[in-house]
């Protein structure tokens, strides 16, 4: 839905590689036989936690440059507020 501009394709890549690794990282940790160490997963909701932040970066940019309507864009970005604050608590809770 971005406009064909090299602005909103390069904008469109980041936005899919960072929005795809968030699920790649907690699908990877689920998916595992039940070797996954503590460890491995904080470090596995620790880069989902990053990536989250990352595409929540490039939602705010489409926001600032009017790329697309915010209302449009506000409840993807919604969802990346939400799914930061539960990757931090699962993150902090984890390191207690």
């Amino acid at each position: 839905m971005l406009p064909n501009t090299e602005e909103s394709r390069v904008i469109r890549r980041q936005l899919c590689k960072s929005g795809t690794f968030v699920g790649v990282s907690i699908y990877i940790g689920k998916e595992t036989d039940g070797s996954l160490t503590l460890n491995d997963f904080i470090y596995k909701a620790d880069i989902a936690f990053k990536e989250t932040k990352e595409t929540r970066y490039w939602l705010r940019i489409i926001i600032d440059r009017r790329l697309l309507k915010k209302e449009f864009v506000l409840p993807h970005l919604n969802e990346c507020v939400e799914l930061i604050k539960i990757l931090s608590t699962i993150i902090y809770r984890c390191l207690k």
